[in-house]
């Protein structure tokens, strides 16, 4: 028992490192090519787990063996737009300038009521209303509406929007995040300052504080009847 909780440790770790050097753009794609690749190294892990007299080593080799390839393919994808194509395909466009690629759609194997269906998972229930409809290398449907089809933004009514900051978690579960105060331009005295009129003396009277796009502070606190109050600070 001992050995194999052992052995799991280790080709955990040994997973988990193989999968952060891929890194994040490999599992966000997860083009075919990749997903063959993460299901071989779940494989190649769980053989010398399931059975101790297979080699620790081997079964570690082998993982490796397979990062080391994923990575080299990686670089030679980004060096060579034809590599590139061969592994992971390239985009086919299915709709273009509001016509339907019948062509293509017979060599995809996609038909009518496939493209229909995944318009209406993009808020795009009629085809008339889509200008570009691209399948992309990794399976994903791409829709661009057509010009008069497209929601209002504040640039087509003149109007000019602030600058905006990305939302970021100030505090959580009674902790502090020093690196997203600092981003904001903020310091922990101001942060103080702003929670003391709510009679706030510790972090850990705060569930969740965030600020928002407009530098609002948004506090949760746990009520003692088990709900949650929400302030929000300007």
């Amino acid at each position: 028992m001992t050995i194999i909780l052992i052995r799991t440790a280790i080709l955990y770790l040994m997973v988990l490192f193989a999968i952060r050097i891929m890194g994040k753009s490999e599992l966000s794609k997860l083009s075919p090519f990749q997903m063959v690749v993460l299901f071989m190294i779940a494989e190649l892990a769980s053989l010398p787990i399931e059975d101790t007299n297979l080699s620790l080593i081997n079964g570690t080799t082998a993982i490796f063996t397979l990062l080391f390839l994923q990575v080299a393919i990686s670089y030679l994808s980004l060096k060579c737009e034809w590599f590139k194509n061969f592994i992971s395909g390239k985009p086919s466009i299915l709709i273009e300038d509001g016509v339907i690629n019948e062509l293509e759609l017979k060599r995809l194997r996609i038909n009518i009521n496939d493209l229909t269906e995944q318009l209406r998972l993009k808020n795009s229930p009629s085809l008339s209303d889509v200008a570009y409809a691209v399948i992309e290398s990794n399976g994903d449907l791409s829709v661009i509406p057509k010009p008069d089809k497209k929601p209002l933004t504040p640039s087509d009514m003149g109007i000019v929007k602030p600058k905006e900051i990305m939302p970021l978690i100030l505090v959580c579960d009674g902790v502090l995040y020093n690196n997203n105060l600092h981003k904001i331009g903020w310091d922990e005295e101001y942060l103080k300052s702003l929670l003391l009129p709510m009679k706030i003396l510790s972090y850990k009277e705060i569930l969740m504080a965030f600020c928002d796009e407009q530098k609002q502070l948004h506090v949760y606190q746990p009520s003692g009847d088990g709900r949650i109050s929400v302030e929000v600070i300007v």
